[in-house]
């Protein structure tokens, strides 16, 4: 059971196009979020679609195929770990942000898909 500790496995969309940096360490980091979509139906039968959004980053190779292949709206899989940090904004207010730290990624989904998704 040790190897599932703070591990994260998701499947969903793309919400922004990620916005990748190059670190003055010669790193490349990606960041970008990511939709998730559960379904359910209430009592009365009515179906509900229930969307979480989630804030993602990766590094290195992963950042550059991020760069390379994946745009705002391309269905993902990704495998990861949480990650929490805490930093200060303009106005000096301590600011708290959670992330899934991607360590692998699948692209899913059409490749003929355009950017408008006109052939969904």
């Amino acid at each position: 059971m040790s190897t599932i500790r703070n591990k994260v496995q998701l499947i969903g969309n793309v919400g922004n196009t990620p916005e990748i940096r190059n670190l003055e360490s010669g790193k490349k980091v990606a960041s970008f979020s990511m939709a998730t979509n559960d379904h359910y139906r209430t009592t009365s039968g009515e179906k509900i679609q229930e969307t979480q959004w989630h804030n993602l980053v990766a590094w290195g190779k992963t950042a550059e195929i991020i760069e390379n292949h994946v745009g705002k709206g391309k269905e993902i899989a990704i495998d990861g770990k949480l990650s929490s940090r805490s930093y200060e904004d303009k106005e000096g207010v301590k600011r708290y942000v959670t992330e899934i730290v991607i360590s692998e990624i699948l692209l899913l989904g059409s490749k003929n898909l355009d950017e408008n998704h006109d052939n969904v």
